[in-house]
Formats: C-alpha cells, sequence, structure tokens
C-alpha cells in the first residue's frame, strides 16, 4: 500500500514491479514479515532482493496494535486506535518517500473519525475521541471532537501564515493542516500536545539532518511522519503526560512562591536590622 498508493498501483506486486513484471504475489508469499524470511528476502518470480522495509513496517503494524490493545484494553476505543495507528502508518512513510499526504488516506481516516465520534454520542461509549479532553463540555464526543480538529487546524495555519510572512517561505503543507485536524477528531485538545511533540522531534531531527546533510538549512523535510508519530505518543499516553505535567507544574510554582515569600522575608530583615542601625546613630 505504501508504494503503490502514491503511483497509483492496484496490482499486489512487489519488488517485481522494478523489473516491469505485473505478476500478483501469491497469497503464501505475501504473509506478513513470515514470507520475507522464508523467501530469503527474495522474490520467488525474478530472484531480486526485496527490502528489508517490508517486514519491518509490518512489525511495526503489529506492534501498534498491540499497543492499542494494551492502552485500551477489549473495547471499541481499542479498534478505532489500530484503524487511527494503521492509517498514520501508511501516511507517514508515504509522506516520507515523496513528501506528500494522499487526500484519499486523509479522507478515510477522517470518515473513521466521523463515525467513531457519532457511535460515542449516539450510544454513550467511548470510541472517538479515545478520551476526553477534559470535565464538563469537553467530555461530549461532539464538542471535543470539533474543538480538537478546529483548535488544531487553525493554529497549524496561522502558524503557516505567520512563517510565510515572516520568512517568505512555506512552513506547514496544506496536507499537514489537514492531517492534524482530523489527529484533532481521535484526540480532541490532545492534538495540542500532539503539534507540541511533533514540532519538537522534528525540530531535533531537522537540526541533525542539516548539519550532516550537504544541503544544510534548505534541506527539505516531511513533516507528516513527525505528526504521526507524536499522535501515536500521545494516544499512548497523552492524559498521563499531561497529569505528570500538572502535578510538576504546581510544584514548581509552590517552589518559586517559597522562593519569592522568603526574599521577601530577607529583604524585611534586611531593611529591619538597616533601619535598627540608623536610629542607635
Amino acid at each position: 500500500m505504501i508504494w503503490r498508493l502514491p503511483r497509483a498501483r492496484t496490482s499486489l506486486t512487489r519488488a517485481l514491479t522494478a523489473r516491469g513484471v505485473d505478476t500478483a504475489i501469491r497469497w503464501y508469499d505475501n504473509v506478513p514479515i513470515l514470507s520475507w524470511v522464508l523467501l530469503g528476502g527474495r522474490c520467488r518470480t525474478c530472484g531480486m532482493p526485496i527490502s528489508v522495509r517490508y517486514p519491518l513496517v509490518e512489525l511495526l503494524s503489529g506492534v501498534l496494535w498491540l499497543a492499542a490493545a494494551w492502552r485500551f484494553g477489549m473495547t471499541w476505543a481499542a479498534a478505532a486506535a489500530v484503524v487511527f495507528f494503521y492509517i498514520l502508518q501508511l501516511l507517514a512513510f508515504i509522506d516520507w518517500d515523496v513528501m506528500k499526504l494522499p487526500n484519499p488516506l486523509v479522507l478515510i481516516l477522517l470518515g473513521a473519525g466521523v463515525v467513531g465520534v457519532i457511535a460515542s454520542q449516539v450510544l454513550g461509549v467511548t470510541v472517538v475521541p479515545l478520551f476526553s479532553s477534559g470535565p464538563g463540555i469537553w467530555n461530549v464526543p461532539l464538542v471535543s471532537a470539533a474543538a480538537g480538529a478546529l483548535v488544531a487546524a487553525g493554529l497549524t495555519l496561522a502558524i503557516s501564515l505567520a512563517y510565510k510572512l515572516i520568512r517568505g517561505g512555506k512552513g506547514y503543507g496544506m496536507g499537514d493542516v489537514k492531517l492534524i485536524a482530523v489527529i484533532g477528531v481521535f484526540l480532541g485538545l490532545y492534538s495540542l500536545m500532539t503539534m507540541f511533540f511533533a514540532t519538537l522531534i522534528g525540530a531535533v531531527y531537522g537540526l541533525v539532518a542539516a548539519r550532516t546533510s550537504e544541503e544544510g538549512g534548505r534541506l527539505k523535510i516531511p513533516f507528516g511522519p513527525f505528526i504521526a508519530a507524536a499522535a501515536v505518543i500521545v494516544t499512548l499516553s497523552g492524559p498521563q503526560l499531561w497529569a505528570w505535567y500538572a502535578v510538576w507544574a504546581a510544584h514548581a510554582c509552590d517552589f518559586c512562591h517559597k522562593k519569592v515569600a522568603q526574599s521577601a522575608t530577607v529583604r524585611r530583615v534586611a531593611d529591619d536590622t538597616s533601619a535598627r542601625r540608623r536610629s542607635r546613630r
């Protein structure tokens, strides 16, 4: 799928297409990971090497599916997370290869999200968004999904336009804006945390790549993979990370308050001491 979709291919072919052989892969040669191992990493028909990326992508899919089951248990939310992770994985690798996020995949993900939101709203079970954005009205599926999509997409678009006005170059692509909006449907307001982690991961990678590449700062890097990676991180641990941050922030504020109070006390003592000395004179 990752190779075929950007090239508008419909037949089930792998390395065969590299030499123009349009032979469909047999089902027993298309078993994830196992077939690659049994075939020795080569095509049965033409003997061409099959990239190790194929079994690695298949292994990643399995790991993500297990992670979804571990995070949500045997629930409808787990099924929604599996679909979410699978399409994000496709989009990430496609964007990495051709720097494009195909609209059909983004629309399929949006459609799955909308169906999940309706199911959550009507049936009263957690499907999509995958978890609550907060108490009260933010716990209403339609409100949480709509707010997540609009706020995340609006902020991403605003940053992109500001970057274009200031730097004169292209910031986020429209594909990135659409993807982060769909992620907002699945994650609600936690899509903002997704943006933060995506920017952080992308910035670190960009700095390293710019230093090691001959193109330097002119190097073009797709942002979709970082958005997808951040969305997976937030799906698996977003509420826990936010709770940890809230506790840390509370302790930090309390520490600062105590330091300010101590400083004020020290100043008062110093002022009183100075005043007494002056009075003695």
